[in-house]
């Protein structure tokens, strides 16, 4: 391959768009292709949290690089996108609910410390006056400022945007029915380019044999306009736990205010293979959850309730790099798409041009030794 390469990125989510636009700024010839349009599957039906998380040194390197790489296209954008993309710099609050959660909480404010991230350990006194409508009894909690939060589909349409004014074209409707190195198979004719991206969520497994992704289902809750109750993203400690073990059904307590005055609910999780359907009783469990943390949430009226599908790995890391020579893959974000979006748009542009790389992309490389799903 001589020059820079042209390119083809399957999936017009939030990665496979900031994909787009990181291979169109370096000079790609860029070609997207959706199924539907942008941000229809894991993106549009995301809570939009950019966030820090320390579940491992690798995520952790991930997550606060690409922060900072959030906080650079936010402050680049123009006024309209800002105002589109409903950006709020609000921080996430992990909420310790015993003494045992609390040493926990110290703990983890020294690891964010030390990679540069302010995090400030609140007693429980502390945790009230940030957030009034906790209940009383809860140990403290760690408040993390640099937290912010997005709209998601207005996320996914800001990188494509970015993209096209670079020159990259946008297919929709446009189902990929097989991939190859350099090559997408498309309404029965294959598409050329020196490269292809897979950046198809839960899909991806479809074009991919053997690639480690399951679909993981989650509810969420929108509500109608609280301006005020909540300030922060309030998150219990044990959401880690719900997070990243595979169990069949989990909840966690996980509350976002949107500059609209709504707030989301949630959070859960089941393996249920595609299986979109509410379910029920597993809602009425996370619902119950977040009133047991913020029993003011009792009176707030919800508007809607969704499900969406995650693109889970079985150590939790998404899946960024080269599956063969000309088939590179960015997939299995899981929650943490949006976050991750940019810092793994960064490291694919990196590898398709035979860039140094910002960050070691080894723990993240598709096709790395993985424990087996259960």
């Amino acid at each position: 391959m001589s020059g820079t390469p042209s390119a083809i990125v399957v999936g017009a989510g939030v990665v496979g768009a900031a994909c787009a636009e990181a291979l169109a700024t370096a000079g790609c010839a860029v070609t997207v292709l959706d199924v539907a349009f942008p941000g229809a599957g894991a993106t549009g039906a995301a809570m939009g949290h950019v966030v820090v998380m320390d579940d491992s040194p690798a995520q952790l390197a991930l997550t606060s690089w690409s922060r900072r790489l959030w906080a650079e296209r936010v402050e680049a954008a123009t006024a309209p996108d800002r105002a589109a993309l409903e950006h709020e710099r609000c921080g996430t609050l992990w909420v310790a609910a015993d003494d045992e959660e609390l040493a926990g909480v110290r703990q983890k404010a020294g690891v964010y410390a030390a990679q540069g991230d302010e995090a400030v350990v609140l007693d429980a006194a502390g945790l009230r006056s940030e957030e009034p409508a906790l209940r009383p009894g809860l140990a403290g909690g760690l408040l993390v400022p640099g937290d912010r939060v997005v709209y998601p589909p207005a996320a996914a349409r800001l990188f494509l945007d970015g993209a096209r004014q670079l020159g990259a074209r946008l297919r929709l409707a446009a189902r990929v029915e097989a991939v190859a190195p350099g090559r997408a198979l498309c309404a029965g004719r294959w598409l050329e380019a020196d490269l292809v991206v897979v950046a198809a969520g839960c899909d991806s497994v479809r074009l991919l044999e053997g690639l480690p992704i399951l679909p993981r289902k989650g509810h969420l809750v929108v509500s109608e306009r609280y301006p005020g109750l909540v300030r922060h993203q309030v998150v219990e400690l044990g959401y880690l736990k719900s997070a990243h073990a595979l169990t069949r059904e989990s909840v966690a307590f996980n509350v976002q205010p949107r500059r609209t005055g709504q707030l989301l609910i949630g959070s859960s999780r089941e393996l249920v293979d595609r299986d979109a359907a509410l379910n029920r009783p597993l809602v009425a469990r996370m619902l119950r959850r977040a009133i047991d943390f913020m029993p003011a949430l009792a009176s707030v009226r919800a508007l809607r309730t969704w499900t969406g599908f995650r693109p889970a790995t079985p150590d939790g890391l998404p899946l960024i790099g080269p599956w063969e020579a000309g088939l590179l893959v960015a997939a299995g974000h899981e929650g943490l798409g949006i976050t991750t979006a940019p810092a793994t748009a960064h490291l694919i542009a990196d590898l398709a041009l035979g860039r140094a790389p910002a960050l070691d992309p080894a723990p993240f490389h598709p096709r790395r030794s993985l424990p087996a799903h259960e």
